[in-house]
C-alpha cells in the first residue's frame, strides 16, 4: 500500500493507523473457537553480568509468562515489566486480571478485539498486553500449524545482523565483556555517565567493529553534542535517544548538531507518538515490551516506513520466548537488537538459532520455540 507522507499526516495519526494492521488479522475462520484460558505466573530470569544503564543496575529480572489455552492447544507470552514506564511484576499482574475480565468470552479469532480491550484494561502496563498479544499469534500459528512469521507474511530474506549489548561496568569489565562477544559482528554499547569516555576508549582498544550507541535519556543537549561529535570520530554508526523523552523540544538543536543520525528509544511507544518525532529524529527504535505485541510492532513499522524514518527494533532483558517475538517480525526492520536472551544464564525457553549475530526465522508453528 502506498502512502504519501503529507497523505498520511493530514488524516491524523489515529486515524490512519488501521491500514498499517498486519492483514492476518482480518482472516478468520468460520469455526469460533469459545472457552479460553488465561494464567499468569512469574519468570524469573538471571542475568550473566550486572546489567547498568544510565538509569540503574539489575542482576535478575521477574518477567511474567502468560499463557492462552483453548480447544487443547496453548499459547504463550512473555511480559518484560521496565520501571522507565512506571511498570512492575505486581502492577502488571494487577493488570492481567483486569484484562482477563475484560476479553472475557471472546475467540482467539477474534485478535483484534481482543488487543482493543486488553489495552484499555491494562493502563500503563503495556509489557503485559504484548504477552497476551504474542500469546494470540502463539496460538493461532500452533493451530493452524504455521510459523507466525508466515501468518504475518514477512519476507525470508531480509534478516539484519543483531548488536550485541554491552551495559555500563568499569572500564577493564566492559573490556572483559567485548572478548566474550567475540563471535557477535556489531556491538551496542550504553553510555550516559561521566565515565562514557574513558569506557569508550578501553573498548575500542579491544575491538575496531561497528558500534552502535544509547544514551538512554542520560545526556543534556550540550553533552549530547559534544559527546555525538567524539563518538562519530570513534566509529559510532547511530545514537539512541541522547536526551530525556520530556525533552524532546530540544532534539531539533541535538539533531542538527550532530554528525551521527539519531535513533528515538524511550520517545516512541504508541503510534500516535511517531508523527511528533519528524524532524527530530532520524528513525525509531521500537519494542514488542513496549508497544504492547507483535501485532502493533507491525504497525509501528508499517507507519515509521511510511514516513520515512529509519525503523530499529529494540527488546528488554526477556527469555528466548520474547525475542522469539521480535525475531517473527525482524526482516521489516533496518537495524535489530535482539540480544535479551543471550544475556540471561537461565533461559526457560529453546528453538531459536542464531549464527554470525543473524537469527534465523523458526519453521516450527507458533513463534516456534518451547520449554526447555
Amino acid at each position: 500500500m502506498s502512502v504519501s507522507r503529507r497523505g498520511f499526516l493530514s488524516t491524523g495519526a489515529l486515524a490512519a493507523t488501521s491500514r498499517f494492521l498486519p492483514p492476518a488479522l482480518a482472516q478468520t475462520p468460520a469455526l469460533q473457537t469459545k472457552g479460553a484460558r488465561l494464567d499468569f505466573r512469574p519468570l524469573e530470569l538471571k542475568l550473566t553480568h550486572t546489567w547498568t544503564i544510565a538509569r540503574g543496575s539489575a542482576n535478575e529480572k521477574k518477567n511474567g509468562l502468560l499463557t492462552l489455552t483453548a480447544d487443547g492447544v496453548t499459547g504463550y507470552g512473555e511480559a518484560a515489566a521496565n520501571v522507565r514506564y512506571k511498570q512492575s511484576w505486581d502492577s502488571g499482574e494487577a493488570a492481567f486480571h483486569r484484562m482477563k475480565t475484560a476479553v472475557e468470552g471472546l475467540s482467539p479469532w477474534e485478535h483484534l478485539a481482543w488487543l482493543e480491550r486488553a489495552e484499555k484494561a491494562a493502563g500503563d502496563d503495556y509489557d503485559v498486553v504484548a504477552a497476551l498479544d504474542m500469546a494470540l499469534w502463539d496460538w493461532k500459528g500452533k493451530k493452524v500449524g504455521r510459523p507466525v512469521h508466515e501468518l504475518l507474511g514477512i519476507p525470508k530474506d531480509r534478516m539484519s545482523v543483531t548488536t550485541f549489548s554491552i551495559g555500563i561496568d568499569t572500564a577493564e569489565v566492559m573490556k572483559q565483556k567485548v572478548k566474550e562477544a567475540e563471535k557477535y559482528p556489531f556491538l551496542k554499547v550504553k553510555v550516559g555517565l561521566p565515565s562514557d569516555e574513558e569506557n569508550f576508549a578501553a573498548i575500542r582498544s579491544v575491538t575496531k567493529k561497528p558500534i552502535r550507541v544509547d544514551a538512554n535519556e542520560g545526556w543534556t543537549a550540550e553533552e549530547a553534542i559534544r559527546k555525538i561529535r567524539w563518538l562519530a570520530s570513534q566509529g559510532v554508526e547511530f545514537v539512541e535517544q541522547p536526551l530525556p523523552a520530556a525533552k524532546n523540544g530540544e532534539m531539533k538543536k541535538v539533531k542538527d548538531g550532530s554528525p551521527l543520525p539519531i535513533i528515538a528509544d524511550e520517545s516512541v511507544l504508541h503510534p500516535k507518538d511517531v508523527p511528533p518525532l519528524l524532524g527530530l529524529f532520524d528513525g525509531i527504535n521500537i519494542k514488542i515490551q513496549k508497544c504492547g505485541g507483535i501485532t502493533r510492532g507491525y504497525e509501528l513499522a508499517a507507519m515509521g516506513r511510511a514516513l520515512g524514518l529509519s525503523l530499529m527494533l529494540g527488546c528488554m532483558i526477556e527469555s528466548s520466548l520474547g525475542i522469539a517475538s521480535g525475531v517473527a517480525v525482524a526482516p521489516l526492520f533496518d537495524f535489530l537488537d535482539l540480544d535479551g536472551n543471550l544475556l540471561i544464564s537461565n533461559d526457560p525457553f529453546k528453538g531459536l538459532t542464531i549464527t554470525d549475530g543473524r537469527w534465523r526465522l523458526p519453521d516450527a508453528p507458533g513463534l516456534g520455540v518451547v520449554m526447555a
